[in-house]
């Protein structure tokens, strides 16, 4: 409800300066992705404006704005805590960096200004107050026939700016609609080229990509057409990986990973996403055939290969660190619950308790309903964590360094393993107060041993 209540404002802010700017003579249309979303009856995430009216006296206009592109003609006018972009009516000029136009030419003419575009669907003008759209491109057609389709020359938008390529993959999954021929030709020959366009850039648009609810026809996709071996090889090496069917009935590392991203619920973190995508990154390069095991195919060391290279993918895509360490922790942690029906009590304890242990669990189901479809270990921490209080999990330390140092022990390197056996205990419910903290201290690591024991290091 708060998310349609944004909405709602941000639409009656865009209307607002439409009205602004037709009352002191301008064009002015709501265009691009909020049309189309309009017109597919979805509620869009943001609203754009394209006016004859330059940079400067939409500065003018409207006192909250700012020139987030002037240079390229787009003004961001803010109203409490909603924005909308305004862009001036232009055409470009020469693109040498492959992202951004060398030059602009601003100009009167709304047809002018969509033709240089990307797709069809996403070159629709609406007028603000009838809902009349103005359709120079033919994306009302290709709305119709569900069809993505570059304007004009496929070849000449992409070279204009490269990471069309991954946005057209994007719009084909997310609306489920197919590549019209000669785009995705286009795609094909020109896939290299995606390296001019930047890690972030390249990052963004894939964590979009997992996010929509659609990664798996989009990792499809990308493999299709060549953008996957240049811009994630590490998980194009999936293909072709076969695993042993007793456990992964569904095929090769390269399926079960599709079957997971199908199963990724939308608006999933992004850390998780990626933490699915990777989870068995390391398989390819550790594969070891029945043939060589003696018994069946075998991944020895794939968790540790996994860690490795999703910690150098994480670099090269420049995630934060914090997002890079938990991506990798999901890729270290996946296979640790086969574990779980044999950890005592205090290492399940602590394995839960991990950061953002949820986006773990989350990771592991999708595991399990993309091989042997069983849950019994999903199910049984599940039903601990519902049954355990959160206090048992993260008990409050009974002693320090410091109670041991009054009890009479020497501080030294010891002291950190009777911290950790007595972290045990309690985690086993063997302590629950400090007096039976200190008696097990006592009795465990008598003090005319532990004297002697640190006179001896």
């Amino acid at each position: 409800m708060l998310s349609h209540n944004l909405e709602v404002a941000t639409r009656a802010l865009a209307n607002s300066i439409c009205n602004t700017l037709v009352r002191h003579g301008h064009q002015a249309f709501l265009v691009g992705g909020c049309v189309r979303d309009l017109l597919l009856g979805r509620e869009p995430a943001d609203y754009d404006i394209a006016t004859d009216a330059q940079p400067t006296t939409v500065l003018q206009l409207f006192p909250q704005s700012v020139g987030v592109g002037a240079q390229f003609g787009v003004v961001l006018v803010t109203s409490g805590g909603d924005k909308v972009e305004v862009a001036t009516f232009r055409r470009d000029i020469g693109y040498s960096d492959g992202r951004h136009p060398d030059e602009v030419v601003f100009t009167t003419a709304a047809k002018e200004d969509v033709s240089r575009r990307d797709f069809t669907i996403n070159g629709l003008l609406m007028r603000y107050d009838t809902g009349e759209v103005l359709d120079y491109v033919g994306g009302q057609e290709d709305l119709r026939a569900h069809v993505v389709r570059a304007i004009g020359d496929p070849r000449s938008r992409f070279l204009e700016d490269k990471l069309r390529m991954l946005r057209a993959v994007r719009f084909a999954a997310r609306f489920g609609y197919e590549i019209e021929a000669r785009t995705f030709a286009a795609i094909r020959r020109l896939a290299r080229e995606i390296h001019a366009v930047s890690a972030e850039r390249i990052r963004e648009e894939l964590s979009k990509l997992l996010g929509e609810g659609a990664a798996r026809r989009g990792f499809e996709l990308l493999g299709e057409s060549g953008l996957l071996e240049e811009v994630l090889p590490e998980i194009a090496a999936l293909k072709g990986v076969p695993q042993p069917p007793e456990y992964h009935p569904e095929g090769d590392v390269w399926t079960h990973t599709l079957m997971m991203l199908e199963r990724l619920p939308p608006g999933s973190s992004g850390t998780l996403a990626w933490g699915v995508l990777l989870h068995d990154v390391g398989k390819p390069t550790t594969f070891r055939p029945a043939a060589v095991t003696g018994d069946r195919i075998r991944f020895d060391g794939h968790v540790e290969v996994g860690v490795r290279i999703s910690a150098e993918v994480c670099k090269r895509l420049r995630f934060s660190n914090e997002q890079s360490g938990q991506i990798q922790a999901l890729v270290a942690n996946h296979m640790k619950f086969k574990d779980v029906g044999q950890m005592r009590t205090s290492t399940l304890k602590r394995f839960v308790r991990q950061p953002l242990f949820e986006e773990h669990l989350t990771l592991h189901r999708l595991d399990c309903l993309a091989s042997h479809n069983r849950l019994d270990t999903y199910d049984s921490v599940r039903t601990f964590l519902n049954d355990t209080p959160p206090e048992e999990v993260r008990p409050t330390r009974l002693l320090t360094g410091d109670d041991l140092n009054e009890m009479g022990y020497v501080p030294g390197p010891k002291f950190q393993t009777i911290l950790q056996a007595l972290e045990d205990a309690q985690l086993e419910g063997l302590i629950g107060t400090k007096s039976e903290a200190q008696a097990f201290v006592r009795t465990n690591y008598p003090l005319q041993e532990r004297r002697r024991a640190d006179r001896q290091e």
